[in-house]
């Protein structure tokens, strides 16, 4: 019988990354937006508590255990900018084209371009759960000015992996999902479910 889990988001390429990696555990991964449940506020300055609010937002209005991430890209030579605000680095109203554009010209003239990815992942069985499984990962590579690749979301057309030659948008689905930031959170919080089980 498979387990409803609420997930916090709505992000379309969230949801099917989610989907895809906990399908083997036998979740039903429902997206808050098909229970009528608006987003939370995410007034936090870290990936954890944003993911923390998110979660206690999602399993208190739904009554199911809830999962919630937060995550974005740190620029190193931007002391970790965009970070929790990376999804709105352009404004409220931006899109990927308008975050991206902004972070390549907060990069201009600046030697480092390394960057990483950040993902919180939190998970609780009720609003309450004095317990949350809490995991936090990273993804590092670099941040390039032309955009390649069809594939991911986000800043993935920009962030290029000196060990693949590509960017995470080159990458198939399949291939991302083992190495990213969500990726390893996702199995590293599989790992707790499956302890806690035992």
């Amino acid at each position: 019988m498979m387990q409803k889990l609420v997930l916090a988001s709505n992000n379309a390429g969230k949801v099917r990354e989610f989907r895809e990696l906990l399908a083997p555990l036998n979740f039903e991964i429902i997206p808050q937006g098909e229970l009528g449940i608006a987003a939370a506020e995410e007034p936090h300055h870290t990936f954890v508590e944003n993911a923390l609010a998110k979660a206690r937002h999602a399993s208190a209005a739904s009554g199911l255990p809830a999962l919630a991430d937060d995550s974005g890209i740190c620029a190193h030579a931007l002391d970790g900018e965009p970070g929790v605000h990376s999804a709105r680095y352009a404004g409220i109203e931006s899109d990927n084209m308008a975050n991206n554009q902004k972070l390549i010209a907060a990069l201009q003239g600046k030697v480092d371009r390394g960057a990483h990815y950040v993902c919180a992942l939190v998970m609780v069985q009720s609003a309450n759960d004095p317990e949350p499984l809490i995991v936090q990962t990273r993804w590092y590579g670099q941040i390039i000015d032309e955009a390649k690749g069809n594939h991911g979301f986000g800043y993935d057309p920009h962030f290029y992996l000196p060990e693949l030659g590509s960017t995470a948008a080159e990458l198939e689905p399949s291939e991302k999902n083992l190495m990213s930031h969500r990726g390893q959170a996702l199995r590293e919080l599989i790992a707790q479910l499956q302890s806690r089980a035992e």
